[in-house]
């Protein structure tokens, strides 16, 4: 299952040419981990950090009023770390595939914890272990032959 969260677009996220910046997105994908991790019913109330990201951009974004889908899911459960996946996109357009490794965090400890059994059965819920990535060679390839 994969979690979707719709990203509105803002004058300020423009580039000179009218495209919505870069840097912008991974504010995007922020945004859309916020409101997939921290959720009145689900939630990682003892916090967490993000320990790397990678992005892959795959076409402009224009600035318009309609907002992008960010959808977001699993991709690996460790005991103390979990990857999400993103891609930003409406219809058939992909903008972003994205990763990100986060590592729940102990706050009043200063140091990484392990995760609890409740936020692992919350993130088994959005597992795909099936990366996008390969799902595309595998489109392009059927395309080319």
């Amino acid at each position: 299952m994969r979690h979707i969260y719709r990203c509105p677009l803002r004058w300020a996220d423009m580039d000179a040419y009218g495209h919505v910046n870069n840097v912008v997105f991974l504010r995007y994908l922020e945004e859309a981990r916020i409101d997939f991790l921290f959720r009145p019913d689900k939630d990682f109330q003892q916090g967490s950090v993000v320990a790397r990201h990678e992005i892959d951009y795959k076409r402009q974004l224009v600035h318009r009023h309609e907002p992008v889908d960010v959808e977001l899911w699993v991709t690996e459960i460790k005991a103390a770390s979990f990857t999400l996946g993103y891609e930003v996109k409406d219809g058939d357009h992909i903008y972003v595939r994205a990763s990100t490794v986060i590592v729940p965090f102990d706050f009043e400890a200063q140091r990484p914890r392990r995760i609890t059994e409740e936020e692992r059965q919350f993130l088994r819920e959005y597992m795909d272990e099936a990366e996008p990535e390969t799902a595309l060679k595998a489109e392009e390839e059927a395309v080319a032959a």
